[in-house]
């Protein structure tokens, strides 16, 4: 209803769209302006800080290898995520539009604000493979055939463990205003 589509493909669109996903994660892997910025929102176990990504909310690697979840830790000495295994074959959606325009983009985040609220309201858990999307030609490959397709997002879902809990901001209280 907003003018997006949600696209589930079938298990072969699929592996092609997680190969996509992956080859952009191993590109900005290989980018160290990309690994700094992405690292930078991960803060320390015991900080305070409203803003970022605490380490135990780091997603777990897929012991297979066969979902290419985001790096956030980039290459600290010494850290070794944990690894779980994930689901054999994963549920995903390609959020898109016809076109790429401002009112597009404001489009889509309006369907994928929709989308994870249904999703959370089902206790289906979500999470977000953007990778392909920050390479043009990745991009212009997850539209594939399709014309008039301009891809935002690929979104998985799952019913995963439930993850740790991240900061929030504290908003100032309102006051009534006078008159």
């Amino acid at each position: 209803t907003e003018g997006a589509r949600l696209d589930v493909p079938d298990i072969p669109g699929t592996r092609r769209l997680l190969r996509l996903t992956g080859a952009g994660e191993a590109r900005n892997r290989a980018h160290p302006g990309r690994t700094a910025e992405t690292r930078a929102w991960v803060t320390a176990p015991g900080t305070d800080v409203p803003y970022g990504m605490p380490l135990p909310a780091v997603a777990p690697r897929d012991t297979d290898g066969r979902m290419p979840m985001r790096d956030f830790t980039g290459p600290l000495p010494g850290l070794v995520l944990p690894a779980l295994r994930f689901e054999r074959h994963a549920q995903v959606a390609l959020l898109w539009t016809a076109r790429d325009r401002r009112e597009d983009w404001l489009r889509a985040g309006q369907a994928l604000e929709r989308t994870l609220l249904v999703a959370t309201a089902h206790g289906v858990r979500t999470s977000i493979l953007h990778q392909a999307m920050e390479w043009p030609d990745l991009r212009a490959a997850v539209a594939g055939a399709r014309r008039r397709c301009s891809p935002h997002l690929l979104i998985r879902f799952g019913y995963g463990p439930e993850g740790a809990r991240t900061p929030r901001v504290r908003t100032p209280r309102a006051r009534p205003s006078a008159g």
